[in-house]
């Protein structure tokens, strides 16, 4: 490749030190999905364009990135989320499966938008969906898998919270203050930028839908009571605004007690989620403290599947990307060194005495063994040397050959302890696997 090139703006470069990072965020994704029950799931990472724009219309367009195949007739685009790729799948299975069906996804996904802090055009993402549920279930299920991962990469509430929403009681919020029914999705798609925005902006966007400077202090004074439900109500209350709206968020508040999940939880009727298809619960995972973007965020979405060809089916799910939950961990201090999770060899081979071919057969019937073994490619045969780079190669064990190779004993010394005993050749692996290799996968559980 000609000097010079660079990778394509909004997309990254991992290194080993820097895909080891990204893969022990996915490795913690992984192991508490299924240890929640989840089962995972994938699809291809492009779609038909018109899976995208049935929903949510041709304006998505350009949020993506499209294409034709040369000579083709069908429209294409890189997924920017797993939802409509799930809902797809389920329109099939829900007939064919004992429901719910609670499946999770990891993998690649792509945004043509402008890149910023926080949001590039490559991503990994997390979905994890509860399909058939329509129970207040499908929520508690999804919000402590939540709770269990950010647990998991020791978050904990205070730091970052769940902000639960639900719209049919913003819905009834922004009646109250006048909004008419056939500008609500206007107004949900402002008040779900509101946050970005300057109060004479928000002000001047929000005149047509109704919300004069009265209405707009009321809403204010609403999304700023944010906590527990109590709270809003004695808000909305003193604003003289009906409160029975708020019913469909007030009756999540005792399970969520009952879950064990109050404390992660903010009621927040700021939060609506842009995407059109939502229906009813709806939240966000943000940082108490910091300007980042949201963690996470999902809701249900009850008539998705049904658009798409299936049977009406419930369903409700959220996503989490790599790149803000590695901004909140580095800012927070929760983020482990490169060095710390990279892989770590089972035993590394020392050649003492020029036996190269010995050392060929070593490492063959290691790894054969399953163990991660490495070599150096340094023609030294300086043991105190090649000691330091099994150190530096943070092996747990170094194997040194004499000139005898494998038909003399091996010394096998303890890189941790210090200890050093002969060993013949033969006995080396299995001696290995009962003292415990390390994960060959690199990645500690920490």
């Amino acid at each position: 490749m000609a000097a010079g090139f660079q990778a394509p703006k909004g997309t990254r470069d991992f290194l080993p030190e820097d895909l080891v990072q990204r893969q022990w965020i996915e490795d913690r994704w992984r192991k508490v999905s299924i240890n929640h029950g989840f089962e995972e799931v994938d699809g291809p990472t492009f779609e038909h364009l018109s899976l995208y724009t049935t929903k949510s219309g041709d304006g998505i367009v350009s949020e993506l990135f499209s294409f034709r195949r040369a000579g083709g007739d069908d429209d294409y685009a890189l997924r920017p989320e797993l939802t409509p790729t799930v809902a797809r799948l389920a329109a099939s299975a829900v007939r064919q499966r004992p429901l719910p069906m609670r499946w999770f996804g990891i993998g690649p996904f792509f945004r043509g938008e402008r890149p910023q802090r926080g949001r590039l055009r490559e991503f990994q993402q997390w979905n994890a969906d509860v399909i058939g549920d329509p129970s207040m279930n499908a929520e508690l299920d999804l919000l402590s898998l939540l709770a269990g991962t950010l647990e998991r990469f020791g978050l904990r509430p205070g730091e970052v919270t769940i902000r639960l929403s639900h719209r049919d009681a913003v819905a009834e919020v922004l009646r109250s203050l006048g909004v008419p029914d056939a500008q609500l999705h206007e107004a949900f798609t402002l008040l779900d930028r509101k946050e970005k925005m300057t109060p004479e902006a928000f002000a001047e966007k929000a005149a047509p839908l109704g919300l004069q400077a009265d209405e707009i202090a009321k809403l204010d004074a609403v999304l700023l009571s944010a906590g527990t439900t109590d709270a809003l109500c004695q808000t909305m209350g003193n604003l003289g605004l009906d409160t029975n709206g708020l019913e469909p968020l007030l009756h999540l508040a005792q399970p969520l007690r009952d879950a064990g999940l109050e404390d992660w939880v903010t009621f927040d009727p700021g939060i609506v989620r842009g995407l059109a298809y939502y229906t009813g619960t709806v939240f966000e995972v943000h940082e108490c403290q910091g300007a980042e973007r949201a963690i996470a965020g999902g809701g249900r979405y009850d008539e998705l599947i049904g658009l798409l060809g299936g049977p009406k089916t419930p369903a409700c799910g959220f996503a989490m990307g790599d790149v803000v939950l590695g901004l909140v961990l580095e800012n927070l201090g929760r983020r482990p060194q490169s060095e710390a999770i990279l892989p770590r060899p089972d035993c590394f081979v020392i050649d003492a005495g020029g036996r190269s071919d010995a050392v060929r057969q070593l490492l063959r019937a290691l790894r054969g063994a399953g163990l991660h073994a490495r070599t150096s490619v340094k023609t030294t045969r300086n043991v105190g040397k090649l000691l330091a780079e099994a150190s530096k190669n943070r092996a747990r064990f170094a194997a040194i050959l004499s000139d005898e190779g494998l038909d003399g004993s091996i010394e096998l010394k303890d890189l941790e302890s210090g200890e050093q005993r002969p060993v013949a050749s033969g006995e080396l692996a299995a001696l290995l696997a009962t003292k415990g290799h390390a994960d060959n996968s690199g990645h500690s559980d920490s």
